[in-house]
């Protein structure tokens, strides 16, 4: 841990890993903004979850989602420094219930998690690989519009499989 500290130290002494943090933050609140008025029928979690420098998120929700306990995330994840959108379910007996529906039915191109233990998603799927904060206009389309089909695809599935 020691090491460890030293080393973020450095980091932080040099001011780089402050200014691309706020500037995520920024651009998080920015899209979560942009969400909530691109789509004033959904539900958009009224903050974003900042995390431990693992993920950061907010939530969409529409309504057909809502009544079965279900969200979708849009997720930054540091590691990977990609964004993706989540399903989850509001509780874990929420989750592993539709987890197990989408394991049983094909749901192409989306597959659900490997296991429901120690995960918060029931499906993850990747919008954007290798984010352009240059263009953030055309981060935010093909993330919202990535989101929008994610949607409406997930919706489709269960509308035919779901009980």
């Amino acid at each position: 841990m020691h090491h460890d500290m030293e080393e973020f130290k450095r980091l932080l002494a040099q001011g780089d890993v402050q200014r691309g943090y706020r500037g995520l933050m920024a651009y998080l609140h920015s899209l979560r903004t942009h969400c909530a008025s691109a789509y004033p029928d959904y539900v958009v979690s009224g903050s974003v979850y900042q995390g431990y420098m693992d993920m950061s998120y907010f939530s969409v929700i529409p309504a057909s989602f809502k009544r079965r306990g279900l969200k979708v995330a849009i997720v930054f994840l540091y590691d990977t420094f990609r964004f993706e959108v989540w399903l989850a379910g509001y509780n874990k007996k929420v989750q592993a219930v539709y987890w197990d529906l989408f394991r049983r039915g094909p749901c192409d191109p989306y597959h659900p998690v490997p296991s429901t233990a120690g995960s918060d998603a029931i499906i993850e799927h990747v919008l954007v690989g290798d984010p352009d904060f240059g263009d953030t206009d055309a981060l935010t389309r093909t993330i919202v519009d990535g989101a929008a089909v994610f949607i409406r695809d997930i919706e489709h599935f269960l509308s035919s499989h779901a009980p």
